[in-house]
């Protein structure tokens, strides 16, 4: 099912015009995942493993975001993953000589943002509303309504929306 996916990706997904996100919702709902409506996936994310992927209404993986999803990687309803970040649900236990591979899920709640080239690591649960500074490494969880920065990501502050 992986290589398949691979040549799928490879010849019909990434070549596929910009503005074709009905076109890719539909491959990748054809290899398990589950996406909502008006999901905006752009053609040169990469998507390692469709199946273990959710989408919900309206949420965003920009240009050039690396999905790992070995594991479960959920987006929640209008939540966005900007350009060049990285999903990344899995890595390997170095305290064994064989390196196992180890693996979590990811969930992006509902209206958070991860902006451009951040790297968001196994395990993790962005809140509600929380958003992601640039180039940050997310290893931990980010309370709802947050605004993180840094390597590793520290809170900056509340995200207080106004009216």
């Amino acid at each position: 099912m992986r290589a398949i996916w691979g040549w799928l990706w490879l010849l019909l997904y990434r070549p596929s015009p910009r503005t074709f996100h009905g076109w890719r919702r539909m491959l990748l709902r054809l290899f398990g995942a589950r996406i909502g409506k008006g999901v905006y996936v752009y053609p040169s994310s990469k998507i390692w493993a469709p199946w273990n992927l959710e989408m919900e209404d309206h949420s965003c993986l920009g240009d050039h975001v690396d999905c790992y999803c070995v594991d479960k990687i959920h987006l929640g309803a209008h939540a966005t993953v900007s350009q060049y970040s990285y999903l990344c649900s899995a890595s390997h236990d170095y305290t064994r000589a064989d390196l196992p591979l180890i693996t979590a899920p990811i969930s992006v709640g509902a209206g958070a943002w991860v902006t451009a080239d951040a790297f968001v690591g196994p395990g993790v649960v962005i809140g509600e509303g929380a958003i992601v500074g640039v180039r940050s490494t997310v290893l931990k969880d980010v309370e709802p309504w947050t605004v993180v920065a840094g390597t590793p990501a520290r809170k900056i502050k509340d995200r207080v929306m106004q009216e």
